[in-house]
């Protein structure tokens, strides 16, 4: 012990604390007008973007189970007729809309398509396509983003039914998605079978 408090000693002797005048001074970083309209503006990106996700605390890209490139996505709630989601699963019904997820990150693409099932809810569409991918650049790696729209679609109250497209749609990289009918559809259905009866 005595030894190390002695080479210790060796190896410190001539050292001289700094003076104060030798310590650097850190300046406060400054930013330019174009580095404070981008916080500003990323600031407001982030609240609209928290009050378009309100309603979908339960879809989270927390834990996914990964499928591969190729796999077939498909998915149903019970009460959906088997002829139904036949039909759908062969494309047979027309796509109302489309949703391209390609060169999104995955924070980007949960946005997107739960704003695009909210906005084609809004519209009264039935049949959506999302454009997701297959991520094949490596065949035995996961695809990401088909996995993580597949678990989100799932979660969200509003989708029915999916199912990987037919080729000419996109086949594995892309994915038919059929929504409720919403309250609007249900009534003018109900007025148009009231009035025929």
């Amino acid at each position: 012990m005595e030894d190390d408090d002695k080479l210790f000693r060796q190896q410190i002797d001539g050292v001289v604390p700094l003076k104060k005048s030798d310590r650097g001074l850190i300046k406060k970083p400054t930013m330019n007008a174009e580095q404070k309209s981008y916080l500003r503006q990323s600031a407001v990106t982030n609240q609209v973007v928290d009050e378009q996700l309100q309603g979908f605390d339960s879809v989270s890209d927390d834990y996914v189970e990964m499928v591969r490139p190729l796999d077939i996505l498909s998915f149903k709630r019970p009460g959906i007729q088997d002829g139904v989601f036949r039909k759908f699963r062969l494309g047979k019904y027309a796509i109302e809309g489309r949703l391209d997820l390609h060169r999104k990150t995955v924070a980007e693409a949960r946005i997107e398509v739960l704003s695009f099932v909210r906005e084609a809810m809004s519209y009264d569409m039935r049949t959506i396509m999302i454009l997701h991918g297959k991520g094949e650049r490596n065949i035995e790696q996961p695809a990401k983003l088909k996995s993580y729209t597949a678990k989100w679609l799932k979660e969200m109250p509003d989708v029915m039914a999916y199912h990987s497209a037919q080729k000419q749609h996109g086949g594995t990289g892309a994915v038919y998605v059929l929504l409720k009918k919403s309250e609007r559809l249900k009534e003018k259905n109900r007025e148009e079978h009231g009035k025929r009866g």
